[in-house]
């Protein structure tokens, strides 16, 4: 594991302290964990654009979604 310097404003850092306190975890504990969920997001982010961008280019036809649409509705009891 690396070492790292991060620089914080007081008032970020005081929040920090006081969320690592209430979760029983130590300072570079919870940035590595607000990290990694920021990371997640970005990431998942990033795959929704693609696939946003691929339904631009090659959109789904109405036809195979009404085929779709017929095969996951729920058939009446």
């Amino acid at each position: 594991m690396a070492t790292i310097q991060v620089v914080l404003d007081d008032a970020l850092l005081v929040l920090t302290d006081e969320l690592a306190a209430k979760r029983s975890v130590n300072r570079s504990a919870l940035i590595r964990e607000a990290l990694r969920s920021y990371l997640k997001k970005v990431r998942f982010q990033e795959l929704e654009r693609q696939e946003s961008a691929a339904y631009e280019r090659q959109p789904d036809e109405l036809d195979e979604v009404y085929r779709w649409e017929r095969v996951a509705d729920w058939p009446d009891d």
